[in-house]
């Protein structure tokens, strides 16, 4: 569980993108680049410390691999029988 505030706002901005990016068609190989890029950032960058760093990515990684959190959301049926 996440208990820095920091790298909980960033946990949120990054699936927040991440179920965006599924919607608008990426697919997990693209998540998966994406997730790596933003750790890697995180690290070059030292925003965070390496120790909230490496629990962020465990994080995250069990959220891209939650196949719940990227279900289609169903579309409603046309009614049929009404002229």
């Amino acid at each position: 569980m996440l208990q820095d505030t920091a790298t909980i706002r960033h946990y949120q901005k990054l699936t927040d993108s991440l179920v965006d990016m599924w919607n608008r068609g990426y697919r997990l190989d693209d998540l998966r680049l994406y997730l790596e890029g933003y750790i890697a950032a995180m690290r070059q960058t030292n925003t965070i410390e390496a120790f909230h760093i490496h629990r962020f990515e465990e994080e995250a990684i069990r959220f891209l691999h939650d196949p719940s959190n990227f279900e289609l959301v169903p579309q409603p049926q046309p009614e049929t029988g009404y002229y």
